[in-house]
């Protein structure tokens, strides 16, 4: 469905899945912001450099993309990092700086938007986060604490927002073949491939396929919702 003369702003838009939702919102004829810590290769859309774990900033910027654009209607959440370690292992440094990009990050981007959604009263939010969410993960004791937290925080989002028309979802994807996947192991994709009840990997085009659907009107009844799009990974 056409998204023309809608705003989006994506952060973690630089590579990987953010790239991809970028690419799709592009192409369905929305005006995109993109956020990161480092400019993407591609020009097509406007792009702000920003740690999206600092508040100062993210307020800066939503009010930087409503000056130019004349509003925003689309936020995709997706910035995040991966710090692996056991728990007993596991850094103080380590913890904090997922729990801060991963979680806080969304928090940030949430808070400094929510004012110009429900003045607008209309606004769709797409949070990303994780199987490892709901399944836990070895070695990753931070990654799915602050993807979990994620989860609690866009459903109290969904039911914060919802009465100035903004839905709030969730995509949670398992195992995607990214640039990060392909640096992995062979033996560690090759389980995850085999946990999957399709008997593959899902696709970066997939998941922002996925977040895309959730962006345009088709979608407005649906908010507070979990979406996985992992190949049957977590119940296989």
């Amino acid at each position: 469905m056409s998204l023309a003369g809608k705003t989006a702003l994506v952060t973690g838009s630089s590579s990987g899945i953010g790239a991809e939702v970028c690419r799709q919102l592009h192409e369905s004829g929305a005006r995109v912001a993109g956020v990161d810590l480092q400019a993407p290769a591609s020009n097509r859309f406007r792009h702000w450099v920003a740690d999206v774990r600092c508040p100062r900033r993210a307020e800066e910027v939503v009010q930087e993309v409503v000056q130019e654009f004349g509003s925003l209607h689309l936020l995709v959440l997706n910035a995040g990092i991966t710090a692996d370690r056991m728990l007993w292992r596991m850094t103080e440094e380590e913890w904090d700086r997922v729990i801060d990009t991963n979680l806080k990050g969304v928090w940030t981007y949430l808070r400094a938007a929510a004012p110009v959604l429900r003045r607008q009263q209309e606004g769709q939010v797409v949070v990303v986060s994780s199987i490892n969410a709901l399944r836990g993960k070895l070695g990753q004791a931070n990654y799915a604490a602050s993807k979990a937290g994620c989860i609690g925080l866009a459903r109290t989002a969904a039911r914060e927002l919802g009465s100035a028309g903004v839905s709030v979802n969730v995509v949670a994807p398992g195992m995607v073949r990214t640039e990060l996947t392909r640096e992995l192991p062979p033996e560690v994709v090759e389980r995850a491939r085999q946990e999957t009840v399709l008997g593959r990997l899902v696709e970066m085009e997939e998941v922002a396929a996925t977040v895309l659907f959730l962006l345009t009107p088709a979608a407005r009844a649906i908010t507070g919702a979990v979406v996985q799009v992992d190949a049957g990974q977590w119940m296989g």
